[in-house]
């Protein structure tokens, strides 16, 4: 559960901190790679980039939003996946604001839904 909100701006640069301060770096992730990001957001959000995964794709990103998302999305080429990267930290920040506003559930699932299409 969320306690208090975090978000200070637009761009997801002030709530985000290494997960584990950092510790996780180097290590295996969820997709098989090496994490080469790792990322919690206080508000109760997690953003991970692999490289070399099991599935011989170069590069995944896990993200999630803790009791409402698991999302898992693969790439070609470390350019793409880091612009993705960021691209999503940004998009998972506009849904933790409504979840700190104690926006409705149906507002919430609707912004998870277009994230995981706008994100597939």
């Amino acid at each position: 559960m969320m306690t208090g909100s975090t978000i200070n701006s637009g761009n997801g640069v002030h709530g985000w901190q290494p997960y584990e301060g950092g510790a996780t770096s180097g290590g295996r992730g969820s997709e098989g790679g090496t994490i080469t990001q790792d990322e919690e957001h206080a508000d109760g959000a997690r953003i991970t980039l692999e490289r070399d995964t099991l599935h011989r794709v170069p590069f995944a990103i896990t993200c999630g939003i803790y009791g409402w998302l698991v999302h898992t999305r693969f790439f070609a080429d470390e350019p793409s996946a880091l612009a993705a990267y960021g691209d999503m930290k940004a998009a998972l920040e506009r849904i933790l604001r409504l979840i700190a506003v104690d926006a409705p559930n149906d507002s919430v699932g609707e912004a998870v839904d277009e994230f995981v299409e706008q994100y597939p």
